[in-house]
């Protein structure tokens, strides 16, 4: 019944987010019990993992939230709910795909989201569920970015507020990095006060903990804290040693990255012209903190810097028509000028470009780096304002020289205009928030590109296929150039970086060669790291270069970024995340907001007709038209005014009975990252109970194919089938063992004994039949991997790899044995063992589990934990009922396919919730990682 009422629905954006900034009120009838945050940092690629657990402590359903902030540079690649052990994964899906299931949903019921951002480096995520009395929902939230390097460090920003204090509140910081760690430092609003002695952090040669583990009465005590508990963030900044100038190279599984930061070369003189916003726009604040921010850049320049200034409303004023050398006479008379600006006037950005331009290049200078710099807060308003010819002309009088950076000034400037009018000439556009710290903002800026010290970047890779970005204007300290791309040839041991440069005007040469091979680069567990961060850094590249192109061109990049974002299950601009949810009447609609300004998403239009049968599209109900006998007209009428509305609910349709059978469609939402504030301008739809319609005379172009039925019938829009793994537990002394299932995909906790050190762990193939990927580890440094290809343990720094179809052969070391026989392989650690079965059908392979020995009198944790069980059968129900450690269940007898042998033998067992035979939540076996 409830996978009949689920409503599928959709969410168009990747972020819903709460159109109130204040903090929410804590729910007394809601239990928070556990939130941790589990953050896994491998060569800059940090992957973080928020699991909150919450049940409902009230005697009746109520709706429950989920609600955080993730950084807007990471992309989302995993949203899950688990409910009474059944999980709702959610399914990325082309956009334009979705859009049209969104078309079909808004018709349905009153949908709106509001969506903005929060503050400057988050953005929000919110959803809900309506949970049963005294139930439990587990939420997981996956997301992945590439840390940046800026002024030195890079940054983890991690933010907590699960809304409540929390008994089992724990947040877990691991980053690894090949060269070591140089310096680490924790800050942020959650290191304040008492939650200060909260945090741990531990420090190794290549490796770093951070440990966050605040008590109830602790998570009230931080400056923003108080009754709804924790509230704040929690910055990590670290850099890495760089022992070699040539860069850190790091390979693993046919993938590589370049990480390439030279500081061992001399700072080139830089030329550098600010062009400043004067118009009126720019009146009080603004304007001050312009002149505050201009005075302080202004002390920072080296004496061989040449500079110049220009500011700009209708007409362009310049300082000096010149650039002049930074000496301190022409810093004070520069610094003077600043004092006097004056907002006034409109904005006429191209001219004032032009001039800059023309200033820089009237007085070029051998072995320098030239730079510009426009601030503004608005629109060109004057002069020239068609903006694609202001940026023709500004891209035609720069060319490839050299950089122009334009920083937009609070929320009226057309920030999408400054984006690709920099990109198009190599800079980049950066947002200045109209805040108190807005002067810092803009000085912050400036460090970042204050010191060049290599221009004209080319970088080869001998061997190397499928590159990120290899050409790069200039290169200033403290930051870092990535390079990622594939191995050509996963059989050569080695292939060959070469970046050549430009230092002061001398060419300068970086060579290395790299071993491929090296079984040290990177932890077993996180084997595919090196991939996912190639395709997020392509993604990313790609949608930036979508600015740029035309044409076939950008068609071409646009089908690459979605085919990857597709392949990974990363939540961009060109993808959408279907979730389902058992919740009916109700369709929550978002956008993913984006640095440009806001747009109104158009109404749906028209009234509808719901009819028993197909419509054909485009066809037309004339007057007097009758709906079939049983069915309902639905309504849509279009309210007057557009509303900003957040998460509204849509009445229920009539409940079935002999005269009106129970409607099956179902309405979907979907997760999507597309861009823009969405003003809710949607249709209200009204439930109408007689049977016919009045006089109406309407297209049905826009409408979904909707059915009456007294018989269960197929959704017409449905969620891919997500299908699951039956595991069978034997029990003693009785006809029919017990069988449950698990949805896939999951990663799982298959089996774990803390006191030998002992744990395996295995990862589901994603909607087929059984595991792709099984991973043990044993004591600390005892590692096995096991896929469909091959066998790779990992002791210490020893790695031995076997393929499934060579001879047999036997591996032992210290408690461990491997035995690898056909389509087998047994494996002994400690005192468990384990045998990992290949199978292959209809031309698929997949691994299965079989404990074949486990220490006797230890209580084993994980999915196959259990030795055996027992139950007894009640008579005289209505229906099979089991009762299980003292609990009556409902069950079923079902075949299942035993996979722990062989032969695979088809045997009946009685089929049982998990929760009945685990006695926990399936989310209590899931983990982040292998």
């Amino acid at each position: 019944m409830m996978d009949r009422a689920a409503l599928r629905l959709i969410l168009l954006g990747v972020f819903l987010i709460s159109a109130s900034s204040q903090q929410p009120v804590k729910k007394q009838n809601v239990d928070i019990y556990s939130f941790h945050i589990n953050s896994t940092v491998t060569s800059r690629y940090a992957t973080t993992v928020i699991t909150s657990r919450v049940a409902n402590t009230v005697n009746e359903s109520q709706e429950i939230q989920f609600e955080v902030k993730i950084p807007k540079n990471a992309f989302i690649s995993k949203f899950r709910m688990t409910i009474e052990g059944k999980t709702y994964d959610g399914v990325v899906k082309e956009k334009e795909e979705a859009q049209q299931q969104y078309s079909r949903a808004v018709s349905r019921g009153e949908s709106a989201g509001l969506i903005k951002s929060v503050g400057r480096t988050l953005e929000d995520f919110k959803t809900s569920v309506t949970v049963a009395a005294f139930s439990k929902v587990t939420f997981e939230l996956t997301y992945e970015e590439l840390l940046k390097r800026r002024l030195g460090k890079y940054e983890l920003l991690i933010n907590a507020q699960p809304m409540q204090p929390v008994a089992d509140f724990k947040m877990d910081v691991h980053i690894q990095e090949k060269p070591g760690i140089s310096f680490l430092e924790v800050k942020g609003d959650l290191s304040t006060g008492d939650l200060a002695n909260a945090i741990k952090t531990t420090r190794a040669d290549k490796d770093a903990w951070v440990t966050f583990y605040p008590t109830r009465g602790q998570q009230a005590k931080c400056k923003s804290c108080g009754e709804n508990g924790l509230n704040g963030d929690l910055l990590i900044t670290y850099d890495v040693e760089r022992p070699n100038p040539k860069g850190e190279v790091m390979v693993s599984n046919g993938y590589f990255v370049h990480y390439f930061a030279p500081s061992d070369v001399p700072r080139i003189p830089k030329n550098v012209v600010f062009i400043i916003d004067r118009s009126g726009s720019m009146h009080g604040t603004k304007i001050h903190q312009t002149r505050l921010a201009l005075l302080k850049i202004l002390s920072d320049l080296d004496e061989d810097d040449h500079f110049g200034l220009i500011t700009f409303d209708s007409e362009v004023s310049t300082w000096k028509r010149e650039l002049l050398k930074a000496t301190k006479e022409n810093l004070e008379n520069a610094k003077s000028f600043v004092n006097e600006i004056r907002d006034r006037g409109a904005t006429d950005i191209n001219a004032a470009v032009l001039a800059g331009v023309d200033m820089i290049n009237r007085h070029p200078r051998e072995g320098t780096a030239s730079i510009l710099i426009l601030l503004t807060d608005g629109d060109p308003t004057s002069g020239e304002t068609y903006i694609k010819r202001i940026m023709a002309n500004v891209k035609k009088a720069i060319g490839p020289k050299f950089p122009l950076y334009c920083l937009g000034f609070g929320y009226d400037v057309n920030f999408d205009f400054l984006t690709k009018m920099s990109l198009e000439n190599g800079g980049d556009a950066r947002r200045i928030y109209e805040d108190s710290d807005a002067d810092l903002q803009l000085q912050g800026f400036y460090e970042e590109v204050a010191v060049p010290l290599l221009t004209d970047i080319q970088i080869k890779y001998t061997g190397g296929t499928n590159l990120t970005k290899t050409s790069f204007n200039l290169y200033f300290n403290g930051s870092e150039i990535v390079v990622s791309g594939q191995i050509t040839d996963n059989s050569v041991e080695s292939f060959t970086t070469e970046v050549i440069a430009v230092s002061k005007g001398n060419n300068v040469t970086y060579q290395e060669t790299v071993m491929t091979k090296d079984p040290s680069d990177v932890p077993p567990e996180n084997e595919d790291f090196m991939q996912r961060l190639w395709a997020y850094l392509t993604v990313k590249q790609l949608l930036e270069r979508q600015v740029l192109l035309k044409g076939q061109e950008k068609e071409d990049e646009k089908k690459e970024a979605l085919k990857l974002s597709l392949k990974y299950q990363f939540v961009t601009s060109l993808t959408s995340m279907v979730v389902t949810k058992p919740q009916e009447g109700e369709v929550e609609v978002a956008d993913k907001p984006k640095e440009g300004g806001e747009e109104p998403r158009p109404p749906v239009p028209g009234v509808y007709h719901l009819s028993p049968g197909r419509v054909a599209q485009g066809s037309r109900v004339a007057q007097g038209s009758r709906v079939a006998q049983g069915g309902y007209a639905v309504r849509l009428s279009k309210p007057s005014q557009p509303r900003r509305v957040f998460m509204k609910s849509l009445p229920a349709p009539p409940a079935p009975s002999a005269a009106h059978p129970r409607f099956h469609d179902s309405p979907d939402y979907y997760i999507d990252s597309y861009s823009d504030l969405l003003i809710a301008q949607m249709p209200i739809m009204h439930w109408q109970s007689e049977p016919l319609l009045p006089a109406i005379d309407l297209p049905i172009a826009q409408m979904p194919t909707m059915h009456w039925e007294s018989e269960t019938v197929l959704p017409t829009m449905s969620v891919p089938t997500i299908s699951s793994n039956r595991f069978l537990l034997p029990t003693a002394g009785q006809s029919k063992p017990l069988c449950f299932d698990v949805p896939v995909p999951h990663k799982l906790k298959l089996l774990q004994d803390s006191a030998s050190e002992f744990s395996m762990n295995g990862e589901f193939m994603t909607r087929r039949k059984g595991f792709k990927k099984i991973a043990f580890h044993f004591k600390a440094n005892h590692h096995l991997t096991i896929n469909t290809r091959s066998i790779k343990f990992q002791d210490g720094q020893n790695l031995v790899e076997f393929l499934w179809d060579q001879a047999s052969t036997q591996h032992n070391t210290e408690g461990v044995s491997l035995i690898l026989r056909s389509n087998e392989v047994d494996v002994t650690m400690g005192n468990i063992s384990v045998v990992i079965l290949l199978h292959k059908k209809n031309g698929e392979a997949f691994l299965w589990p079989a404990v074949r020995q486990q220490p006797k009198d230890v209580s084993l944790m994980g999915i196959l934990g259990k030795a055996e069980a027992s139950y007894e059968e009640v008579q005289g129900s209505q229906t099979p009922t089991l009762k299980i450690m003292d609990q009556e269940v409902k069950a079923s007898v079902e075949d299942v396919t035993d996979y722990t042998l062989p032969s695979t033998p088809v045997i009946r067992c009685w089929l049982v919730p998990f929760q009945a035979v685990m006695q926990k939540d399936i989310s209590d076996f899931t983990v982040t990682k292998l």
